[in-house]
């Protein structure tokens, strides 16, 4: 009987003592299964946070690259499309087009005389002015019309879905419109026009390159048309622009290999015949085209920035021609020279003129200065601070003497004449040309002379070709003239016949007008 009681206490205990270490093993497995339920709940909570990290991180990037591929896209002061989008979106575009069988017309536009508006009125105006202008544009054309701006003062318009040609003529005179409207920019008037050259695609090329090249082209036509127009691309218009960059080419060659050289032609009394003054004017000779008409490389020298070389040619062969005719006992008389508005503003002029005068003792009153009304009328250049009535002033201090050429086709205020001391008009030669058959022209004319010799002005008429022109000149008062009736251009070895001291003879006349010029 004890065995057995002693046998179950036995088993007892060690039930007991099991179910104590289970008890202990399930409070630990709770323990632990807390543990990880806390961690896990830890875990989802990071990995939570972490997909919201990464997600708002996504977000950023794909926000910054949105921002950066904004601006590498977009024009950061007009906020237009730029040059990088024109070269991705045109050729969609033209893809477009080729598929759905509708043209598309590309507008090229150069803002006309921009660099002056710049220069004169300094960069912040013009940087307004160009935000002004970019908005016009895109007021100008239709919402889905994309308008570039490719840099500088040049935009892009890509016209998709057009129709006809006519549609996008429509929309080039609607911007030419918009943009005649004067600008008021930081409380100035501004006036800013437009030169648009128009390409078509297909019809004017079938790559990006071709169309862009050809609407370019188109525009320097507009230029040369007098700009504040559009014009509509041709084949022709190819070929002058290969001509004119080939113009600039064999300008730049010519400066180099001395091709240039310099003539006079005389102004005379026509009172007395003799020559008062000499009118210098620039030649080019090329060796296979023989010479080319100053009317035809002088505009391209301007626009290319050769006309400054060329135009100190000219003032250093002058005086070295001067000093020649010194030596040979000739009877000096002043020399004119042409000056364009550039070159008044950008060159140091009163300094050019000491030197070349000191160079060859010539006295710098012996010079004078032909400028164009324009020119008279520059205002305050940004980059040198100077405007052109303190140029005209420095320069008139050393005895040069100040004349207007191709007086009456320019500017229509005549303020300028009282506030700038300027000692001759030269008429311009289109009121000449028809002087004795269109009564118009002579009254110009006439109230010119009226009004020079109220202002105590002088008057020197140019291109006088007929004898007819002439004597209705004297009639009206004119005493000093130039033109193909009383001397041609000549080189300066053959100047004696100008510079002897004597009346000149007229080769083109009767003896009856030569003995009416020397009465």
């Amino acid at each position: 009987m004890i065995p057995l009681i002693v046998t179950l206490s036995v088993a007892l205990a060690v039930t007991v003592a099991w179910s104590i270490v289970m008890r202990r093993q399930t409070r630990a497995l709770d323990a632990r299964l807390q543990e990880l339920e806390s961690k896990h709940e830890e875990f989802l909570e990071q990995a939570n946070h972490s997909r919201a990290v990464q997600r708002k991180i996504e977000s950023q990037l794909l926000e910054k690259q949105e921002r950066l591929d904004r601006l590498a896209h977009h024009d950061q002061l007009t906020g237009l499309p730029n040059r990088l989008f024109l070269a991705a979106h045109l050729p969609v575009a033209m893809e477009e087009s080729r598929k759905t069988h509708s043209p598309l017309a590309i507008l090229f536009l150069d803002l006309d005389r921009f660099k002056h508006i710049n220069d004169t009125h300094g960069h912040e105006v013009g940087d307004k002015l160009l935000q002004e202008v970019a908005q016009r544009i895109q007021a100008s054309v239709r919402t889905g019309d994309i308008v570039v701006r490719m840099g500088g003062d040049e935009f892009v318009v890509i016209l998709s879905g057009i129709r006809t040609l006519e549609q996008a003529n429509e929309t080039a005179a609607r911007i030419l419109a918009g943009l005649n409207v004067p600008l008021v920019i930081a409380g100035k008037p501004l006036v800013t026009t437009v030169s648009i050259g128009l390409s078509m695609y297909p019809r004017d090329g079938d790559d990006v390159g071709a169309l862009l090249r050809h609407s370019d082209t188109a525009m320097y036509q507009a230029k040369d048309r007098g700009r504040n127009n559009f014009q509509v691309f041709s084949p022709v218009m190819d070929r002058k622009l290969h001509e004119r960059v080939n113009l600039e080419a064999r300008l730049r060659a010519a400066l180099e290999l001395g091709q240039f050289d310099v003539h006079y032609q005389p102004i005379l009394d026509i009172e007395t015949g003799r020559v008062v003054a000499l009118e210098a004017l620039v030649r080019w000779k090329d060796p296979e085209e023989g010479f080319i008409p100053p009317g035809r490389f002088l505009p391209v020298a301007e626009e290319s920035g050769l006309i400054d070389p060329i135009g100190q040619f000219v003032w250093r062969h002058a005086a070295a021609d001067m000093a020649r005719w010194r030596e040979e006992k000739l009877t000096l008389v002043p020399v004119a020279i042409n000056l364009s508005a550039g070159q008044l503003m950008r060159s140091d002029l009163r300094s050019l003129i000491v030197e070349v005068a000191q160079t060859h003792g010539i006295a710098p009153s012996m010079f004078q200065i032909e400028l164009t009304e324009g020119a008279m009328l520059q205002k305050v250049d940004h980059h040198s601070g100077r405007s052109s009535e303190m140029v005209i002033n420095e320069v008139r201090s050393l005895g040069v003497r100040i004349s207007i050429d191709d007086f009456g086709v320019g500017y229509s205020s005549l303020g300028y004449l009282k506030q700038l001391r300027v000692d001759h008009l030269k008429i311009d030669r289109s009121f000449i040309r028809d002087l004795v058959s269109d009564s118009n022209d002579h009254a110009i004319v006439a109230a010119i002379f009226a009004m020079a010799k109220h202002l105590r002005i002088g008057i020197i008429v140019e291109g006088i070709e007929g004898w007819p022109q002439l004597e209705m000149l004297r009639a009206l008062g004119c005493r000093f003239a130039q033109g193909f009736l009383l001397a041609k251009p000549t080189a300066a070895e053959n100047c004696a016949q100008f510079l002897s001291n004597t009346p000149l003879r007229l080769h083109d006349v009767g003896a009856d007008v030569l003995a009416t010029i020397a009465s």
